[in-house]
C-alpha cells in the first residue's frame, strides 16, 4: 500500500507536533489540585503546573475530572463562601 502525499504530511505533522515534556494521566490527576486552585483564584498558571494545562488540552477524560473538580469547588463556594 503506497502512501498518498497527504496522509505522508499527516503524519510527519503529528510526528513534529510531538511534545518531549510530556506527563501521563496519572500525573496529571495527582497535580489537578494544585492546578484548580490556580484557575479558582484567578493566578496565572506556574512553570510547574504547564505540563497540567498542557495535558488537559489533549487529553479529553482528565478534562473532564478537571471540569467536575471545578465545578464542585466553585458551588462549594458559592454556597459556603470563601474560607
Amino acid at each position: 500500500m503506497a502512501l498518498t502525499r497527504d496522509a505522508l504530511r499527516k503524519i510527519l505533522d503529528a510526528a513534529f507536533a510531538t511534545k518531549t515534556n510530556y506527563i501521563g494521566c496519572d500525573e496529571c490527576l495527582a497535580q489537578l489540585d494544585q492546578y484548580v486552585e490556580q484557575v479558582l483564584v484567578g493566578k496565572e498558571i506556574p512553570e510547574a503546573l504547564q505540563l497540567v494545562q498542557e495535558h488537559l488540552e489533549d487529553c479529553p477524560e482528565c478534562e473532564e475530572e478537571y471540569l467536575a473538580l471545578l465545578t464542585a469547588l466553585r458551588e462549594g463556594l458559592e454556597e459556603n463562601g470563601p474560607s
